[in-house]
C-alpha cells in the first residue's frame, strides 16, 4: 500500500517539476488560489470533511491542489475526528477538469479519480487501503465516494 502511495506521489512530483521547466515565465500577481473546503465522503461510514487548501498551476493547462483538514464522523456511539492530507492533480483547464487525488490519514491511504467543475466542486471515487487500525473503532477501508465544495478566497488565476 505504501508503495502505491509513494508511486502516485512520485509521479505527480515528477510531472509537475517537468511542467515547471517548460512553462512561460511571464506571470503577474500571486500564483496561488486558496480557501476553505467542505464536503461529504462515504468510506465504511459517513464523514463530514473540512479543510483548507491551496491551488497552483505547474503549467498553463493543469493545476495542483494541496489540502489539509479533518474528517468528522459519529461512529460506534462517539464523535471521531481524523486528520487528513491530500494532493490533487487536475489534468485540464477546460470547464470540467478530470483529476487524480491521493489522500492520507493515520489509518488509510486513498487514491481517487474524479471530475471537477473548475476546481470549485469535486466529485471523486476511489478505494481506501487500511494502513493502521484505530483502536476501539471499525476498520476504515474499501470503496469510497466523495463530493466537496472549494471556496476560493482570492480569485486571481493568472
Amino acid at each position: 500500500m505504501k508503495k502505491i502511495f509513494l508511486s502516485i506521489v512520485s509521479a505527480v512530483v515528477t510531472i509537475s517539476s517537468f511542467a515547471q521547466d517548460i512553462r512561460p515565465q511571464q506571470r503577474t500577481g500571486t500564483s496561488w488560489i486558496w480557501g476553505p473546503s467542505i464536503g461529504y465522503q462515504y468510506q465504511s461510514g459517513n464523514f463530514l470533511k473540512l479543510s483548507g487548501w491551496g491551488l497552483f498551476a505547474p503549467n498553463d493547462h493543469q493545476y495542483m491542489k494541496i489540502d489539509a483538514g479533518a474528517n468528522l464522523t459519529w461512529m460506534m456511539n462517539r464523535t471521531t475526528v481524523i486528520p487528513e492530507l491530500g494532493i490533487t492533480y487536475y489534468l485540464s483547464d477546460s470547464g470540467i477538469w478530470p483529476f487524480l487525488k491521493a489522500e492520507a490519514t493515520p489509518y488509510t491511504i486513498t487514491p481517487k479519480v474524479g471530475i471537477s467543475l473548475m476546481s470549485l466542486v469535486d466529485i471523486g471515487v476511489g478505494y481506501g487501503f487500511d494502513v493502521n487500525q484505530k483502536s476501539g473503532f471499525k476498520k476504515i477501508d474499501g470503496l469510497t465516494g466523495s463530493i466537496s465544495v472549494n471556496i476560493p478566497l482570492n480569485f486571481f488565476i493568472r
